[in-house]
């Protein structure tokens, strides 16, 4: 059995027991959207403006040295629900502890969109978001179906990131310690609503 599966297994396993797993309501989508808003109304302003938006409620996260996070999702566009996302990560490098946070991914146009919901999208390793409880550095680009997130609030004069490539990424902590928070590698599927 190959290291990778071997890590992937035990993450699942870990996680099972976290509700990581299990997927994201509507109800606790729409709650965590409402949570970004109340935290940074340079959010909210983003998010009534954007194309579309992806928030995974929960992602649960661990490692120590080898980790792996996981989490689920509601996908928007033009307000409304259009399908739903799962989002898995496998990450190697310093990392200690496990952590719970929230993250939205804004789409600023239909090209982000469609680049998000092909089912295969996936951040460049290099990918940070922005951390709206603790400042926190981040990068972004785009290429083919890789990219990341903009500037932090910090570098930014206390103003929220601006899109780059089309997308602006945004964490919230909900608790735990981890001494990483790249979001490099997070591959996410889509499945619209009525599995079309």
């Amino acid at each position: 059995m190959k290291l990778r599966t071997k890590v992937i297994a035990g993450l699942a396993a870990s996680f099972s027991f976290s509700g990581v797993w299990a997927d994201a309501t509507p109800e606790e989508c729409a709650e965590s959207v409402e949570n970004f808003r109340s935290i940074s109304s340079n959010v909210g302003e983003m998010l009534d403006s954007a194309y579309g938006y992806a928030v995974l409620p929960t992602i649960g996260k661990g490692g120590l040295g080898i980790g792996g996070a996981a989490g689920s999702g509601c996908v928007y566009a033009g307000g409304q629900q259009t399908g739903t996302t799962k989002m898995g990560q496998v990450t190697i490098g310093f990392q200690a502890g496990g952590q719970a946070y929230s993250q939205i991914i804004l789409l600023e146009d239909k090209e982000a969109y469609d680049k998000f919901t092909t089912g295969e999208f996936e951040f460049g390793a290099t990918a940070s978001a922005v951390a709206l409880t603790a400042s926190a550095q981040a990068e972004t680009g785009t290429k083919g179906t890789q990219a990341s997130a903009g500037v932090s609030e910090e570098s930014s004069g206390g103003k929220a990131a601006g899109y780059t490539g089309g997308m602006a990424i945004f964490t919230v902590a909900k608790g735990g310690l981890m001494y990483e928070a790249s979001i490099g590698g997070q591959k996410f599927g889509y499945e619209p609503l009525g599995g079309e």
